[in-house]
């Protein structure tokens, strides 16, 4: 019997060991795994003009620094993100900064070296396209492997191993970014959804007496009475907390001072004091201050993506992305006349968060029941 197999079948040899990043040797290997030998050389080509050798070993050399930058950057991104917590403002900051710092640099070294690989490294030529009918014949696959490998040998990664190894080194940290971001899909304590439903304007002063509400910036306490002019609006913050910024993330106010006709039925009349209204600063749409004031309309605007709200009528939505009202804070005024918070706000202030869900409306009916 004639053995069919026997053009097919090669002497076994032992693979010879290599460094990872490092192809196998040309001589015995090929990029499209072909076993018959092929070529190492360029094929030149008309038209197609090679680097010369002095512009091509600098371009290497740059690209090959940009690749290092790469990897520092990418490292750097991973340490950022687990020694730089985050937790209050200042944290979030210098976290912020860390890791948009070093991403970039480490986007930006890879961006810069394959660039630099490219422009120098690499031949020029042009290439214009003819469109034919696609084909699979044996003719076409062996032009485009000879095609593809005639492009590995310019481009250098067969020839040049230190651009090849500092781009896969550059490129390793990047793909280990993805992992330590997926410990962001949860909240990193416990109780951080409580966090985000209670503001400082539900705690008593050390006297157990009620916040007052501050004017921003001077930290002077309001009188009901000189807060009389209908249309005026005030931007305040809780007494003992002007200049936290954790707190007035959350807690800042808009105050504004109403005829007691204008007042429509969505304003919860209970927490108002002499048409005096006071709603939480904290757009509910991604958290930008809403601090735009039309005074014939009544209407508070949030500069950042225009959503609109109706003071008169409960800082209801009327036009935007946000998808409910400003919060309402209960206001009174204390023995010497000065506005004070009565409580906290009955719901959430600024952008809605997952884990609210029904917690929303059980705060809001059991703050209608005690007003």
């Amino acid at each position: 019997m004639t053995d069919n197999n026997h053009d097919i079948e090669q002497p076994e040899e032992r693979a010879p060991k290599r460094v990872i990043g490092t192809p196998s040797p040309a001589a015995s290997t090929s990029l499209l795994g072909r076993d018959e030998p092929r070529k190492t050389d360029v094929v030149q080509v008309p038209g197609v003009v090679p680097q010369d050798e002095a512009t091509a070993r600098k371009g290497e050399r740059y690209a090959a620094l940009c690749f290092l930058v790469a990897f520092l950057g990418g490292i750097g991104f991973v340490v950022s993100y687990v020694v730089f917590q985050v937790g209050d403002i200042e944290k979030t900051q210098v976290s912020n900064l860390a890791l948009g710092g070093t991403l970039t640099l480490a986007l930006l070294g890879l961006a810069a070296g394959l660039t630099t690989w490219v422009r120098l490294v690499m031949p020029k030529y042009n290439l214009v396209q003819e469109r034919h009918t696609m084909a699979s014949d044996p003719e076409t696959r062996s032009y485009v492997g000879e095609t593809f490998l005639q492009g590995a040998n310019e481009s250098g990664i067969v020839k040049r191993p230190l651009l090849r190894r500092t781009l896969l080194l550059a490129a390793a940290p990047l793909g280990l970014a993805p992992l330590v971001l997926l410990r962001d899909l949860g909240p990193s304590y416990t109780n951080f959804p409580e966090k985000l439903r209670h503001t400082v304007w539900g705690e008593k002063t050390k006297d157990g007496e009620p916040r007052k509400l501050l004017v921003e910036g001077s930290g002077s306490p309001i009188r009901a009475a000189d807060f009389n002019s209908p249309g005026g609006i005030l931007s305040v913050v809780p007494e003992g907390y002007e200049h936290d910024l954790n707190a007035l993330a959350k807690a800042t106010l808009i105050l504004i001072k109403f005829r007691p006709e204008e007042l429509k039925s969505g304003t919860n009349l209970n927490w108002t004091h002499d048409g005096i209204v006071a709603y939480s600063k904290i757009c509910t749409h991604v958290g930008c201050p809403a601090a735009l004031y039309e005074q014939t309309t009544h209407h508070i605007l949030c500069p950042c993506h225009q959503s609109t709200f109706d003071a008169a009528d409960g800082a209801k939505v009327i036009f935007g992305p946000a998808a409910r009202p400003l919060p309402q804070l209960p206001i009174a005024v204390d023995n010497e006349g000065y506005l004070v918070a009565t409580a906290d706000f009955a719901v959430p202030v600024g952008p809605s968060f997952w884990e609210r869900g029904d917690a929303e409306a059980e705060v809001r009916e059991n703050g209608a029941q005690k007003s």
